[in-house]
């Protein structure tokens, strides 16, 4: 499989986590957001939406969308990121859809671009926009996971605590203040001790920059 991505996107980060607790084999393709290489012809046939992350199976099949290149992966390998009880599975999904549904629309490169270059944002007021929307949706977030376990739901990672890692990543670029989301840093350290997740952090990709 091909995975092309970016290494600062969280939404690669989620599928390259995934990928690598399944034990799955791929080949990283990098797509520089910030040059515009997803406005390339080539990339642009292969995911018209213009964005990242795009998984490319062995037989030429073009997945894209994070939510369900990630509900690919979990039918045809194991360990499953989605309980298979109901109940459970639906609160799993609940604060997956938290980060990846309510936060990261709002918290991503073409958004903040767009406030910069159509409506004159500042830096700071970009970084103010950034911090307000992470700020608002892990409070929701925090109060949705388990106080008890060491992942958001259990002893074992699950699609929340992807999402909840990758995002935490970015809210750590922005400079948000994290003390008021205990939970939330818990399972990014039990995340990160795991070295499938640690390997899909952006610091370890093959096109990650050193930036200051």
């Amino acid at each position: 499989m091909k995975l092309y991505s970016y290494w600062r996107s969280t939404t690669s980060y989620r599928v390259r986590a995934a990928l690598n607790l399944k034990g799955l084999a791929y080949e990283t393709v990098p797509v520089d957001l910030v040059a515009g290489d997803q406005r390339d012809a080539d990339y642009a046939a292969l995911n018209p939406g213009l964005g990242v992350p795009t998984l490319v199976l062995d037989d030429g099949t073009v997945l894209t969308q994070s939510l369900a290149i990630l509900d690919y992966l979990d039918a045809i390998a194991t360990p499953r990121l989605l309980p298979e009880d109901p109940l459970m599975r639906a609160k799993v999904m609940a604060a997956a859809h938290a980060v990846a549904l309510d936060i990261h629309p709002v918290n991503n490169l073409r958004v903040v671009q767009y406030l910069r270059k159509t409506h004159g944002a500042s830096a700071d007021d970009a970084q103010g926009w950034m911090q307000h929307w992470m700020q608002s949706g892990f409070a929701a977030v925090e109060a949705m996971v388990s106080k008890d376990t060491p992942f958001a739901f259990g002893d074992t990672p699950d699609l929340a605590d992807i999402c909840i890692t990758s995002q935490l990543y970015n809210a750590h670029r922005w400079g948000v203040d994290l003390t008021a989301f205990p939970k939330l840093t818990r399972i990014e350290a039990a995340c990160l001790a795991l070295p499938e997740i640690a390997a899909a952090h952006p610091d370890q990709q093959p096109d990650a920059k050193v930036t200051t």
